[in-house]
């Protein structure tokens, strides 16, 4: 049996197993879901439940996907004949949990009829299919919960490179750790990936995601009518990652209607391909309030889409949207901006922790002693705000009050263990 590792996911459900309302885990194609569900399985529970009391269902299985659907009690009476041990709680483990017709209503009377007895926790193949077939019918009978690609954190582990990020790193180990992140930001987060040591097998493994997600999750769930346009879309978004997301200038280069350019982006940022982040504003007369910035999940889908092969070089957007990523995966989203004025002032990243504490991120691959005018400025109007330069290479010393940082080294600085 493969070892199963840990996912910093795992340690926020474990203790909710125990709690009546249903786990829903979401996310990707190939980020780990099935994978985090038999390790809870298996490392969280095996200890505490007796085997038999473990079960697991994969909707992919046709006989599996009928038995659900003919409802709570169809589905019960399989849980009979696997030998559970109902004098104590069972765990039901289901996967795919998409593919039900009505998933919402399964798990609404599965609950309510068998919910003191048996723990339910499903996971779906992509927040839009969720999302789509999810009512208002399971709001405060459950806890949702998104899985992404690994984090450079979580990269380490699968490495069996156990650093403790959350301690201040000696000089030694920053070699050490700069070639560990320029792995993960050339080939990106996919734990099939990262566990793959030739190059040539992960290029093969990440096509065969790309391939799949346009095949299954938008073919299959969507129906759209042109996919050579929506392929052309992911591949112009790849190449403009870390830039404003023009719509006017996407819908006259694709030839798409805004309106349908507009649902493919929504298809996509549901489907865990691409994230925007909006502007950071609190002066509307000189800081541009309208286009967000896009950015795509997964480094080593965009190092690919891009190149059509993996390039070997680690560009300002790679990197940029490799800080993203590390962010995303620690802090909400919904706290993370970029700023840009109307005269030419721009910053990365502007994290908000909470109202009234902002830290500007510059992020640079090389950093030569730049001027940092558009830091200055922002630190001119809001006199309450750190700054960092995030860099792979420190070239000089740290330019007045902006501390210059490698990636692995935010751990420590800005984010919560």
């Amino acid at each position: 049996m493969k070892e199963l590792k840990k996912r910093k996911l795992s340690e926020i459900i474990a203790p909710l197993l125990f709690d009546d309302e249903i786990i829903v885990i979401h996310g990707s194609r190939q980020v780990g879901k099935t994978s985090l569900m038999k390790y809870l399985m298996e490392n969280t529970l095996y200890k505490q439940v007796p085997p038999k009391n473990l079960v697991y269902m994969d909707l992919e299985d046709f006989i599996l996907l009928d038995i659900c659907n003919k409802g709570p009690d169809n589905t019960m009476n399989y849980l009979k004949s696997t030998g559970c041990d109902f004098s104590k709680r069972v765990f039901l483990f289901i996967d795919e949990i998409q593919y039900l017709d009505n998933p919402s209503s399964f798990l609404k009377l599965f609950h309510d009829r068998y919910g003191t007895g048996i723990k339910l926790v499903v996971s779906g193949s992509s927040s839009f299919a969720i999302k789509s077939k999810f009512k208002d019918s399971l709001v405060g009978r459950m806890f949702s919960f998104e899985l992404f690609g690994l984090d450079f954190e979580e990269f380490l582990w699968f490495k069996d490179a156990n650093y403790d990020l959350h301690q201040n790193i000696p000089d030694s180990l920053h070699p050490v750790l700069k070639e560990y992140y320029k792995e993960y930001a050339l080939y990106g987060s996919y734990p099939k990936v990262v566990l793959t040591d030739s190059i040539e097998k992960k290029e093969l493994i990440l096509k065969q995601i790309i391939n799949t997600y346009v095949k299954k999750d938008i073919f299959d769930l969507v129906k759209i009518k042109n996919i050579k346009k929506f392929n052309d879309l992911i591949s112009l978004l790849s190449n403009q990652s870390s830039n404003m997301l023009n719509l006017n200038e996407l819908s006259n280069t694709l030839g798409l209607a805004r309106e349908t350019l507009e649902n493919y982006l929504f298809i996509l940022e549901n489907t865990y391909i691409i994230k925007q982040v909006p502007p950071f504003s609190r002066n509307i007369r000189v800081e541009l309030t309208k286009m967000p910035e896009v950015f795509l999940e997964d480094t080593g889908m965009m190092n690919l889409l891009i190149h059509k092969t993996f390039s070997q070089e680690i560009t300002g957007s790679i990197f940029e949207t490799s800080i993203f990523s590390l962010l995303r995966k620690n802090v909400g989203v919904e706290n993370i901006f970029y700023w840009r004025t109307s005269r030419g002032h721009e910053i990365d990243f502007i994290y908000e922790p909470k109202r009234d504490e902002l830290i500007a991120l510059e992020i640079k691959p090389r950093f030569a002693r730049q001027r940092l005018t558009a830091i200055d400025y922002f630190r001119n109007e809001y006199s309450n705000s750190k700054a960092f330069l995030v860099t792979l290479e420190k070239l000089t010393e740290s330019p007045g009050e902006v501390e210059l940082v490698y990636p692995w080294e935010l751990y420590v600085k800005l984010l919560k263990k």
